[in-house]
């Protein structure tokens, strides 16, 4: 009997033995065209619900873990403040086009008054020369009388009246060219107040654009009061009710978007030698380990772990003690994995990988 015990004993010993061996040249093998490792999750898409405005919450229409499309209505936020803008929007712009067309008019008026400016100091112009030509004759009248006077052949009364015609003709030249001058001025005072009013019709055309682009941002402010879904996917958890008031820029949930998810495995630096883009990887899901997902090593991260963390590592002290450190690898899986099972996977899981480097 004691024999048969020590037989048997001897006999398990060996069979675990061969077991232990056989499972170490396995692994050895298998690590001549593999690496792997168990430091790796599942990563998906994850859409921040961030609102653009801020406002009171009126109405919540999804619930915890709820599936929405894109387009879904999430939430809404009290739009009565939005609707006074848009309001007040409306009127700045036609206020501001009515000054465009007071300006307008104005212009039309200064440019008509300029042409009439224009036309009398042509006139003037004419009139003086008609003037010029009368005093030339008028003058050489009155020399041609001069003469005839000291020569006792006209009277004193025809010599007198040509000097009249002779002074009447320069007095009306004088008052012809101090008109002209005064036109000349009231057409330099015209063509200014016409610059003025083009300058007031800019601004006036700036000020519609303003008002245009301020109603625009009201348009765009009130329809943020209705927040919506950007993507198709699931909702985390909603920490969010009726009366809450919500500000721009906070995120209050998310949007996980189960249509694509990806690997991030971390990968010793000793591990890296024989790794590149483009080899396949076999992933199994330590939720569900009856299924096998295909996958691809897509790219490195350009810094191991330890260097995006909030504390990095300083080496530069006297304490150093050399850490094998982990570079996160991303694995993309593959279109050939039923879509329902991708569905399936969620942000965080743990998954084990197995690289196939041949």
């Amino acid at each position: 009997m004691e024999n048969q015990k020590s037989n048997k004993k001897n006999i398990i010993i060996a069979v675990l033995i061969l077991s232990a061996l056989s499972y170490g040249i396995y692994k050895y093998v298998h690590s001549l065209s593999h690496e792997s490792t168990d430091d790796a999750q599942i990563e998906k898409n994850m859409n921040p619900i961030i609102p653009r405005v801020m406002g009171y919450i009126t109405k919540v229409n999804i619930k915890d873990n709820d599936y929405v499309k894109k387009g879904d209505t999430l939430f809404t936020i009290d739009n009565n403040d939005y609707i006074v803008k848009l309001e007040d929007a409306k009127a700045a712009l036609i206020a501001a086009q009515g000054n465009f067309e007071v300006s307008k008019a104005d212009v039309g008026s200064a440019l008509a008054s300029v042409s009439v400016s224009d036309a009398n100091v042509q006139s003037a112009s004419g009139t003086i020369e008609t003037a010029k030509i009368r005093l030339g004759r008028t003058t050489n009248d009155f020399e041609r009388y001069e003469n005839l006077y000291k020569n006792h052949s006209i009277t004193k009364q025809q010599y007198e009246q040509a000097l009249a015609a002779k002074q009447e003709a320069e007095s009306q030249l004088r008052i012809l060219q101090q008109q002209q001058k005064a036109s000349t001025f009231q057409k330099s005072v015209i063509i200014a107040k016409s610059n003025v009013s083009n300058k007031q019709t800019e601004v006036a055309s700036a000020n519609i654009k303003r008002a245009e682009a301020m109603l625009a941002a009201a348009k765009l402010n009130l329809s943020y009061t209705v927040v919506t879904a950007a993507i198709d996917g699931q909702v985390s958890k909603i920490s969010i009710q009726p009366g809450q008031l919500v500000q721009p820029g906070q995120a209050l949930f998310y949007i996980i978007n189960n249509q694509e998810a990806w690997v991030i495995a971390n990968f010793k630096e000793t591990q890296l030698d024989k790794m590149k883009m483009g080899q396949k990887v076999t992933v199994k899901v330590d939720a569900y380990p009856d299924t096998d997902f295909q996958g691809e090593l897509t790219s490195f991260s350009p810094a191991t772990g330890s260097k995006f963390s909030l504390l990095p590592p300083d080496n530069a002290t006297g304490n150093f003690v050399k850490t094998i450190q982990r570079l996160p690898v991303k694995i993309s899986l593959n279109t050939s994995n039923d879509p329902e099972k991708i569905k399936l996977l969620r942000p965080g899981m743990n998954v084990n990988v197995d690289v196939h480097l041949n």
